[in-house]
């Protein structure tokens, strides 16, 4: 399955793109989370979260859709 992975924020700073496409043959969110992890070490000591869909989802999630977004830390009201 293709999927593409968006980074925002200082996340894209990090990684050095704004957004990638991997194929993949993996079915659950935090399987993504590990290959990012594992490309991009330097995001092991960073506090973000994964969307999908314009959703927040947990690692157990399955994936569904086609773009995953990492995004950093953020505050609202």
């Amino acid at each position: 399955m293709l999927v593409e992975i968006k980074y925002f924020g200082m996340l894209a700073e990090i990684t050095g793109c704004s957004s990638e496409q991997l194929n993949v043959s993996i079915k659950k969110i935090g399987e993504i989370k590990e290959l990012v992890l594992d490309k991009y070490p330097d995001l092991r000591n960073k506090d973000f979260r994964m969307a999908q869909n314009h959703e927040l989802v947990s690692d157990a999630t399955m994936i569904t859709g086609q773009e995953i977004a990492i995004l950093p830390p953020f505050a609202g009201g």
